[in-house]
């Protein structure tokens, strides 16, 4: 039995190259965060967000473009994000798929790719590219 998050269980990290996993506990906040960036179109993280390296200008316009080309208005992450997005390790660092949602469609075609890394004891998340797989 899979345990969720939401049902009071806590999902760890796992080093597992062969397996698709869910998205941990740990990250789940900050991969929230993110998204509701940008949905304030700060495609760039701007404010700073602990724990999330800089966008860069490159990435940031891909964002901002592919979102608006997308042509629905992106929604802060809903809970049954995590029963759908995954990661897995990738021998130097974590690939992560966060399925987004749109006020139109509710769930989209439209996913966060983004690498986290461990260092030194902590995590810090690499915003990759938004698009649909």
């Amino acid at each position: 039995m899979q345990a969720h998050a939401k049902g009071g269980y806590e999902i760890p990290v796992v080093k597992d190259a062969q397996n698709q996993g869910p998205i941990p506990s740990t990250w789940r906040s900050i991969l929230a965060e993110i998204i509701a960036a940008f949905v304030r179109k700060d495609y760039r993280l701007n404010t700073g967000i602990p724990g999330v390296a800089p966008v860069s200008a490159t990435i940031g316009e891909q964002i901002q473009n592919y979102i608006r080309d997308y042509g629905a208005t992106l929604i802060d992450l809903p809970e049954s994000t995590w029963d759908t997005s995954v990661c897995i390790w990738g021998g130097n660092r974590w690939d992560v798929l966060i399925d987004l949602s749109t006020q139109e469609e509710g769930s989209s075609d439209l996913v966060l790719q983004a690498h986290i890394l461990e260092t030194n004891g902590s995590y810090v998340v690499h915003v990759y590219m938004v698009y649909v797989p």
